[in-house]
């Protein structure tokens, strides 16, 4: 069936607003499900936690699922990892529902993940077929897809993109840190053993829509074919940048300022490979570091 009319989430995101942009340039219509009230005619109400309009996704092709609140964006306390947990899990449940109980179901549900999924897997690479590894993220994410279930069991294809790190001047870990880095004040972080798992923002996107049109169902990493060390991720934007990084974050200072988010996101290594998307034929575009800075930082 072709894919003319697509609902998603998560719209205001860094990856959000490039993927409707590039939907839009494709010639499709998008439908932004918001969580305030709707103040535009292509914008649809939707509680996370409550429940979404069914008369209002009838007839939608397709269901991107991005929304979430932000798993780096504060401290990690309890109460803000219950948020985090709760924003994907409960919200995803309420959206696969929703779209079980249509009448005229889309084809496809493309509903977000991470290679959080994983854990910490040390220098070992591990593609879709490695099970769940250890800690709070390697639950959420486990949880996270499992809430899709409702749509899976209605006939609808599910596929979870796993994200690795997103490389964008306009926002994300990159965006964060080029200003440090352009100072001459960037360095790695506490060993700079650990693997970093990344796509650019254009491969993101491109990948998103790939999964959109493709026949892909289940799990499948969207992570640029070549992780790097944190080491080599730091030595490459000073090269890019023409800079020193001659500086070393040392891990019990990352672990005061971050708290626990500091081993299971910043010091955690995970090599991650894209087997599933690579089989099926898809193009990155910026396959190595060095192609990818020199791309974002031209």
């Amino acid at each position: 069936m072709a894919v003319v009319q697509i609902a998603i989430t998560g719209s205001t995101g860094l990856i959000g607003k490039a993927l409707v942009r590039a939907l839009r340039d494709e010639g499709l219509t998008v439908i932004r499900l918001v969580r305030r009230p709707a103040a535009a005619e292509d914008e649809v109400r939707w509680d996370p936690f409550g429940g979404v309009d069914s008369g209002a996704l009838e007839g939608v092709d397709a269901v991107v699922h991005l929304a979430g609140a932000g798993i780096g964006s504060h401290r990690w306390t309890d109460t803000y990892k219950r948020e985090v947990r709760d924003s994907r899990v409960e919200g995803t449940r309420t959206l696969a529902r929703a779209l079980a109980r249509l009448s005229r179901r889309p084809a496809v549900f493309v509903c977000a993940s991470a290679v959080g999924f994983y854990g910490d897997t040390g220098d070992e690479p591990v593609d879709e077929s490695a099970s769940a590894g250890a800690g709070f993220l390697a639950a959420l994410c486990r949880d996270w897809e499992a809430a899709a279930q409702p749509a899976a069991d209605a006939g609808i294809r599910v596929v979870h993109p796993r994200t690795g790190l997103v490389l964008s001047r306009e926002g994300g870990l990159l965006g964060k840190v080029l200003p440090l880095f352009r100072l001459g004040l960037g360095g790695r972080l506490g060993s700079g053993r650990q693997w970093m798992s990344w796509i650019t923002l254009d491969d993101q996107v491109a990948a998103l829509r790939f999964l959109i049109h493709d026949g892909l169902q289940g799990p499948v990493n969207l992570t640029a074919p070549e992780p790097v060390t944190n080491a080599a991720f730091t030595a490459a934007i000073g090269r890019a940048l023409r800079r020193p990084a001659p500086f070393i974050v040392p891990a019990p200072a990352l672990r005061l300022a971050l708290g626990e988010f500091a081993d299971e996101g910043a010091l955690i290594s995970q090599r991650v490979l894209p087997d599933r998307l690579t089989k099926a034929g898809f193009a990155f575009r910026h396959r190595d570091i060095d192609t990818a800075l020199a791309a974002l930082l031209d």
